[in-house]
């Protein structure tokens, strides 16, 4: 399934498809446009920006040009989780910036799950909303030990993470081979299109222009050169995450590299009493290779992870949101957790691209000698995080005095990309070491030594 122009946007995810609106695009812009704020990209950070700008200054001319449709890309996409996760570990961000300033971003995080609540029910958006936390599972003995780890982490920067015993962990989610886990509250189930579409109509609704169809191809200060037209304003807000690799000049920014998705069946009632998630926890265990999942409002398992490349000069295509091996894949492990799902009905298959910096630090922030402003590099948390950024740029142009400047992403600026090929290489390299290293962990129970590696190679 993909959407795209001229396509079927309900086919670009099981949250596209639950839409009850017509989904037809917006007029593009053709010509030339001016206004005080141009945003590219309305995805969740864009919306977000305009959103703040709003409230912060009614009286601002704020126009948003998309490619596609609003929340076409991963805010439309994702596995639906509003976290308080931030790509760069509370320790390592101590390490970088001190204790005192990291603690401060986590809370920012968990301030901003509490904000995207607040926000959706002010709008009257029902985006399926259930603060249930998040499970993560530790189902052999090396990832019980990072379970451990992790706990340990939590206590010394305050992040509220509860480490649980086996039987704790398995009533939360009565996976197999449950040793143990962690659980945060701190984490809600989200339906993230119903978010970025409501969004979308709220900042239409408040006076801002959205022009959709309306690819960018270049960004300059002050100007957005579009397929057909041009968008003049003081500022430009680079807001296109996973896709920030088609803009001129920005092929090594961040690195898009793809998230796949399945989704079964609604399940019968019985069935969900015997796997749990009874809050609609968010869930994933402490192997390498990212997985993660969560329970739908509809009685779904809603289950995506990594393990599609990297694609050679940072390559955007429609056809790579499919990848059938991949699909295979997370159905295989969906079988494996929980074996009660071993023959369960797979009715949707989905993915997209996603930014990763090459530290794999999010950041935002404004050049105010060029009026050019950014954010992104989410690494896959962004239903949460791009509300913290939306917050921050809408400070950063009003020049509001907030204590959002004072975090420590922002104005972060990661190093580029090497070029290719050896950011394939190394990309794909990385993922077939994490893929060994949960290979080598499920036979001898140790912690191998491949993940380490990659993990200090990439500054994690």
């Amino acid at each position: 399934m993909n959407g795209g122009s001229g396509g079927g946007y309900r086919d670009v995810s099981l949250w596209f498809d639950q839409l009850a609106e017509p989904i037809t695009a917006r007029p593009a812009l053709t010509g030339r446009h001016d206004a005080d704020v141009a945003i590219v990209g309305a995805g969740f950070t864009g919306l977000w920006a305009a959103y703040y700008l709003q409230r912060a200054a009614p009286d601002l001319r704020i126009a948003l040009v998309e490619a596609e449709v609003a929340g076409f890309g991963a805010s439309g996409r994702n596995g639906g989780w509003c976290s308080a996760l931030f790509p760069t570990t509370a320790a390592t961000l101590a390490r970088q910036v001190g204790r005192d300033a990291a603690v401060a971003q986590y809370a920012a995080m968990r301030e901003s799950v509490a904000e995207v609540e607040r926000v959706a029910s002010a709008e009257g958006i029902d985006a399926d909303i259930a603060r249930g936390g998040t499970v993560v599972l530790a189902r052999s003995a090396a990832q019980l030990d990072r379970a451990r780890a992790e706990a340990a982490e939590s206590a010394e920067f305050g992040l509220g993470l509860e480490l649980l015993g086996a039987d704790e962990a398995r009533d939360r989610l009565a996976a197999s081979d449950v040793l143990g886990g962690t659980y945060t509250p701190h984490c809600a189930a989200i339906q993230p299109a119903k978010l970025a579409r409501g969004l979308a109509a709220a900042v239409e609704h408040r006076g801002a222009v959205l022009f959709e169809h309306s690819r960018a191809t270049a960004i300059d200060p002050h100007l957005v050169r579009l397929e057909h037209g041009e968008l003049h304003a003081k500022h430009v807000v680079r807001a296109t995450e996973g896709y920030t690799a088609r803009l001129a000049g920005h092929r090594r920014t961040l690195a898009p590299v793809y998230s796949l998705i399945v989704a079964t069946e609604p399940l019968p009632v019985a069935t969900w009493d015997e796997i749990g998630l009874r809050k609609r926890e968010t869930f994933t265990d402490y192997r390498h290779l990212i997985v993660y999942g969560q329970r739908s409002a509809d009685s779904r398992l809603v289950f995506g992870g990594r393990g599609a490349p990297y694609h050679l000069g940072s390559r955007i295509e429609a056809r790579y949101d499919r990848v059938p091996d991949v699909f295979a894949a997370l159905e295989q492990t969906i079988g494996e957790l929980l074996p009660i799902l071993k023959s369960v009905r797979i009715t949707h298959r989905w993915g997209g691209p996603l930014g990763i910096a090459r530290d794999w630090h999010a950041s935002v922030g404004l050049d105010r000698s060029s009026g050019l402003a950014w954010a992104g590099g989410y690494v896959g948390d962004g239903v949460s995080t791009t509300n913290l950024a939306g917050r921050t740029l809408a400070d950063l142009i009003t020049e509001a005095d907030s204590e959002l400047l004072r975090l420590p992403w922002v104005g972060h600026r990661s190093r580029r990309w090497e070029p290719e090929p050896l950011r394939w290489l190394g990309a794909n390299l990385g993922l077939q070491a994490m893929m060994w290293a949960d290979a080598a962990e499920q036979r001898s129970g140790r912690p191998a030594r491949s993940a380490a590696l990659v993990n200090a190679i990439m500054g994690r």
